[in-house]
């Protein structure tokens, strides 16, 4: 496979100074095995992370109800939505926070998350937004999300100065050509 270290190569260029993370090969997908009282993820790509919580009782969320910027319902169970600068970390990318027994997927992004390296957590109240306040954490990207579904959800929404950041950075990263795989 002589283009993994190319791929593994380009990642490492786009995600520079994104955050401190360990050495790993593979972005795309890990093993996950479950063993006695934890779970161990093989070849998962690791970084800290600011992160923050938010739910859809909060005054600014209220107009969008339980509905995702992906256009789903948020999710809180073992499998639990989560927000991003999807320049950052892209709509898909699912995750597993160090500690916790729970799995992330971004599915939803947020104007104060722009330019940020946050991922923010949903919660399905204030008490759980209050209770998680602001922690960063170590995480375990087990797939990487894509910049060309990303896109193709943001384009149409590009009224909104947030968005067009995002776009636009998007573009930068992809070399004009969103729907490249990266």
């Amino acid at each position: 496979m002589a283009c993994r270290p190319l791929l593994t190569a380009l990642c490492a260029v786009m995600l520079s100074g994104l955050c401190s993370c360990s050495t790993s090969s593979n972005l795309a997908t890990a093993k996950v095995y479950k063993h006695g009282n934890g779970t161990q993820i093989d070849n998962a790509k690791r970084y800290k992370v600011r992160t923050t919580a938010y739910s859809h009782v909060e005054a600014d969320s209220l107009q969008y109800g339980l509905a995702s910027a992906e256009g789903g319902n948020l999710k809180y169970g073992n499998f639990r939505s989560a927000a991003s600068d999807w320049s950052v970390f892209p709509l898909g990318t699912i995750f597993k926070i160090e500690g916790l027994p729970y799995t992330y997927r971004i599915d939803d992004y947020g104007s104060a998350l722009v330019g940020t390296k946050t991922i923010d957590l949903y919660k399905p109240d204030m008490a759980g937004i209050k209770k998680w306040g602001v922690r960063h954490v170590n995480i375990s990207v087990l797939k990487w999300g894509s910049y060309a579904q990303s896109f193709n959800i943001l384009k149409d929404r590009t009224k909104h100065s947030h968005v067009r950041q995002m776009v636009q950075s998007i573009h930068r990263k992809t070399g004009g050509n969103a729907t490249a795989s990266l």
